[in-house]
Order: structure tokens, then C-alpha cells, then sequence
């Protein structure tokens, strides 16, 4: 007899017709070019029976790292940015004071805030990512759909904060070499983009990409670093406006107030409300992007405190400054850049290269943390063969940097930027049904190896789709589209009702996607996906000592069944 490890299987070649033999067991190699780059380019961690890989893995604990001040820093960096000075800028454009502005900016942080905070719990205690726990409302593959709507999102806002980093470093070019401000420009009018703010562009995409290979448990030192650096900037910022002002009271933009007034304040409040809290729609969906890695659930409470608290200390420096600079310079401005721009003396300038420098350091970590990782996991998720975050980071970047042109889209396609930014009118109804499902439905029960599971439970029919889950979503987005389209182009008229909607529209789209999809799932449960928690590898002590729950059993290779 021929012994097993010599048993030979035939197979075809497809090129000549030839017929040759290998050792049983052994699959021929890709024979083209693409089949042969993707062989290369196959991560080592990948699972095709899970669809999966190690980024898209419930994280393990060594990986835990972050802390209850991760996340606060977290979000204090993330405020200390050039767009979180100018934030009241828009509000008091439209009529508002600065006081309405101030308190609209943080009653909105502090709502988008609480939804955070909900969405970011399956994240910290299941240690899994958006696009992974977004399987049980959706299904399997309906999340998918989900997915791609929000990676659309992380992209496009990429290539849209990278603008404000170019701007970031043209002003520190400024500063260095004052002879940069008259650099001949070579590029023609129609490419919407000048030599020297294309160069500004390239040395700002430069020094993010050694920032995105960072790993995700490892980027709180960034943002711990960006978070002593920033705030000493924005107060420096503020006390120079002050003393060269001398004194703002008087005819100055305290001095303002509101410019509209009846039911039309009411809206124009709602109206700005929305457009506030629909910035951070992004991160309502995608929490648990970076709650996964922390090790005590607790920790996401502190976002309760340093989103808002940070947010509106920010705005409340862009509204100083702006009255500052009115007596000073005789106009307002908003943008921190531009006012650094005008410190030409030698004092001045080392002054404006040490704020360009802070600022920089901010608009990378901000455009890292609310987008680039966001678009990554959900690349990571769609080709978690092929993808992982480091990977997926990189992709988004040239994307969003490059093949979206943002100059062009700044510059001529006022459309499509009021389009992505009503874009929220999705992204709240995913929010809703995320909310909906962990809290009300499921009761933050869920089985971690269901996750991963293309024919497991949260599968809900051979389409992969939950149906009630597209009933909701439909429900919470659809009647605010008039609305939406009349934001895009206001010569579409649509009813003044539809357009108030729409300025309700996180509010709408939220509770009205949350409701249907609680009632679909009281009135028609789906018995098989209500079980006991399952719960990732992890120190057990942990978890008990936040539920109290005693002992575990193991459940399985890729989790820990946690008995009542």
C-alpha cells in the first residue's frame, strides 16, 4: 500500500490542459498576477469560517489598555481643535447671540453625549467593534449595508478635515518662511487649489501616515500628548486676544444679540441644534470602536463629562477670541489660523509656528479618531481577509485625501458638502435601532460567538436581513427626506412642516427608529437570539466585579458563558 502522506490528487492546469499531481491535502497555487497578489497580501490572522481576522476579534485583554482618562483625554483632544474654536461661529451667523450660541453648542454635547455613552457599552463590555455587534439588529449581511453607509461618512469627512490640516500647516510655513505667502502659484484656476496650499496638502498627509500605523490600544498616548499640548495653545490664543484688546465690553460681539426672533429663533435654534448634535452622529454609531478597549465598563461614563465640558470650553475660546479680534483688527475672525496668521513680527511669528505646531498635532489625532479609524473598521469588516486597521486606515486616507479632491468639493460642490452633512438622517436612525436593541430588546444580552457566525443566529433568514430592523430604519429616515432635499437645494420647495421636521431630525430619526424597532421585536420576537450573555476571554475577576455574578463556565474557545 502507498502510505497516506504520498496519496497524490490530480488537477487541471488551466492554461495548458495539462494534467499534474500534488500530495493529497494540497490545493494548487493562483496562477495570475491578481490571484497571486491577493495570496501575498492574505493577513496571517484571517478566518474565512468566521469572517474575521485579529483586528475584528473581540479584543483580548492584554489589549485592554485604555482607562477611565483615556477616554476623557479622548475627548478633550478631540475638542481642542481649530473647528472646535470656530464652532459658534456658524450659529451666530444665523442669528443667534453668543450666549443662545453657547448654550445651544452644549445642550447638543451634552444629548449626543448620552447617546455615546449608551452605544459605547456593547464595545466595553463585549470588546467588539460597531461593525461586528451591528450583526444582531440588522442581520448578518443587512449590516453590512450599514457598514458601508457609515464608512462613506468616516471617508468623506476625512478628506474634509484634511483641508483644515493643510491650512494647519501653511500657517506654520507662514511662520517659518514668510516668503511662502507670495510662493507663485503654477496651477490653474479650475484645479481649485493653489501651489503652495498643495504642497501645505502633501507635507500634512506626510506626517499622518506614521500616525495610522500606530495601534488603536496604543493611540491614548497621542491623544494624552495632543491634550497638554492643545489647550495650552487655546489659552495663549485667548489672553493675548484679551490684553491686546484691552477690554471687550462695549461695541464689541458681546454686544450682540439675537437677530432673529418669534418662532423663527425657536427653529433657527432647533435648526442648529441638529446640525450640532449631527456632527457627532458618527461617533453615536461607532463608540465602541475605541470603548472595546478599555477593561472596566465604568470608564465610558466620564464621556458623560469631558465631551461636553471640553467642547463648550473651546467654543466659548472661539467666541473671545472672535470679539477680540473685531476690536483689534476691525473684522471678526473666526478660525484660530487666520488670526495666527496676522503675528508677522519675529516675536509673532515663533509665537504662530509654536500655535500652527498645537494645532496640527490636534487636526491629526481629530481626523484619526473620528474618522480614519471609524472607515477602517469598516473596511476591516467588508474584507477582514485582506484588511485589518492598520490597512484599512491607509486606504481611507488616499481615498479621502486624494480621490475625493476635498479642495474641489470646498470650492464648487456646495451640493454634495450640504449632502454629507444631512447625512445624519441615516446615521441617527442607526443609532436608534443600535440603542433600541441593546438596551430595550436584548437587554445587553448577546453571544459573542453568534457574532462571528455567518449561519448562527443573528442570521434571521437565509438573506442574512432582519426585517424589522429595515422596517425601523425606513420609518426613521424617510419622512424627514423632503426636508433633506430642500437643505440641498432650497429652490425644491417642500412644505414649511417637512422642513421643521428635518431640523428635528436627530430627534425624529432616533426615537422613531428606536420605538418601531421595539415594538416590531415585542409583537414579533425572534425567540433564538434572546440567550444568556456569552461574554469574550478576559480576567474573570473583572467582569465580576462589576456584576457580581460569581463564578464562569466556559462556553467556548471564543468566549465565556456568564450563568445568572
Amino acid at each position: 500500500m502507498v502510505p497516506d502522506d504520498f496519496e497524490k490528487t490530480v488537477y487541471v492546469n488551466a492554461t495548458d490542459g495539462s494534467t499534474k499531481t500534488l500530495p493529497a491535502g494540497t490545493e494548487p497555487g493562483p496562477t495570475t498576477i491578481w490571484g497571486k497578489f491577493l495570496k501575498k497580501i492574505e493577513l496571517d490572522s484571517s478566518d474565512n469560517e468566521r469572517l474575521s481576522n485579529e483586528d475584528l476579534d473581540p479584543v483580548p485583554w492584554e489589549r485592554r489598555t485604555w482607562r477611565w482618562y483615556n477616554l476623557a483625554l479622548y475627548w478633550i483632544s478631540d475638542a481642542f481643535a481649530p473647528g472646535g474654536w470656530r464652532a459658534a461661529a456658524s450659529l451666530m451667523e444665523l442669528g443667534l447671540s453668543w450666549r443662545v450660541s453657547l448654550f445651544n453648542l452644549a445642550l447638543a454635547n451634552i444629548l449626543i453625549a448620552i447617546v455615546i455613552t449608551f452605544n459605547a457599552h456593547p464595545g466595553a463590555r463585549y470588546h467588539v467593534c460597531f461593525p461586528v455587534f451591528s450583526r444582531v439588529p440588522f442581520g448578518f449581511y443587512f449590516s453590512y449595508v450599514m457598514v458601508f453607509m457609515r464608512m462613506i461618512t468616516g471617508i468623506f469627512w476625512y478628506g474634509i478635515q484634511t483641508y483644515t490640516g493643510a491650512e494647519c500647516v501653511r500657517s506654520l510655513l507662514y511662520a517659518i518662511w514668510p516668503s511662502f505667502r507670495t510662493l507663485p502659484n503654477h496651477l490653474p484656476e479650475s484645479a481649485n487649489i493653489s501651489t503652495s496650499f498643495m504642497i501645505s496638502w502633501f507635507i500634512y498627509f506626510l506626517l499622518c501616515i506614521p500616525v495610522h500605523c500606530i495601534r488603536v490600544e496604543n493611540t491614548r498616548w497621542y491623544f494624552m500628548f495632543k491634550c497638554c499640548l492643545t489647550p495650552i495653545c487655546g489659552f495663549a490664543i485667548m489672553g493675548w486676544v484679551v490684553s491686546a484688546a484691552k477690554s471687550l465690553p462695549g461695541e464689541s460681539l458681546f454686544a450682540q444679540g439675537n437677530t432673529v426672533h418669534g418662532s423663527k429663533l425657536v427653529w433657527t435654534f432647533m435648526s442648529c441644534l441638529y446640525s450640532n448634535m449631527g456632527g457627532g452622529s458618527t461617533f453615536a454609531t461607532n463608540a465602541s470602536d475605541y470603548s472595546r478597549y478599555t477593561r472596566k465598563e465604568y470608564s465610558i461614563l466620564f464621556q458623560l463629562f469631558a465631551l461636553p465640558f471640553s467642547n463648550i470650553v473651546m467654543a466659548a475660546m472661539g467666541v473671545v477670541g472672535a470679539a477680540g479680534t473685531l476690536k483689534v483688527y476691525g473684522t471678526i475672525l473666526w478660525d484660530p489660523l487666520l488670526l495666527i496668521d496676522n503675528w508677522t513680527s519675529r516675536g509673532g511669528r515663533a509665537a504662530a509656528a509654536f500655535c500652527s505646531i498645537a494645532f496640527l498635532v490636534a487636526q491629526i489625532g481629530q481626523n484619526i479618531s473620528a474618522n480614519s479609524i471609524a472607515a477602517a473598521n469598516d473596511l476591516n469588516c467588508i474584507f477582514p481577509k485582506y484588511i485589518n486597521i492598520r490597512r484599512g486606515q491607509i486606504i481611507a486616507a488616499f481615498i479621502g485625501a486624494w480621490a475625493l479632491t476635498p479642495w474641489n468639493i470646498l470650492t464648487s460642490a456646495t451640493a454634495f458638502l450640504s449632502f454629507m452633512s444631512g447625512y445624519s438622517i441615516w446615521l441617527s436612525s442607526i443609532a436608534g435601532i443600535l440603542f433600541s436593541d441593546y438596551w430595550l430588546v436584548h437587554r445587553l444580552k448577546y453571544d459573542v460567538n453568534e457574532l462571528y457566525n455567518p449561519k448562527g443566529i443573528y442570521r434571521y433568514n437565509k438573506w442574512g436581513v432582519n426585517w424589522r430592523a429595515v422596517v425601523a430604519f425606513t420609518c426613521g429616515w424617510v419622512p424627514l427626506l423632503p426636508g433633506f432635499i430642500n437643505a440641498i437645494n432650497p429652490n425644491i420647495k417642500v412644505g414649511t412642516g417637512m422642513v421643521r421636521l428635518y431640523y428635528l431630525g436627530f430627534f425624529y430619526g432616533f426615537s422613531c427608529a428606536a420605538l418601531v424597532y421595539w415594538a416590531l421585536c415585542y409583537l414579533f420576537p425572534q425567540q433564538e437570539t434572546y440567550v444568556e450573555a456569552v461574554l469574550p476571554p478576559g480576567k474573570p475577576s473583572d467582569e465580576e466585579e462589576i456584576y457580581g455574578i460569581g463564578s464562569d463556565s466556559v462556553g467556548s474557545d471564543y468566549g465565556v458563558e456568564k450563568k445568572a
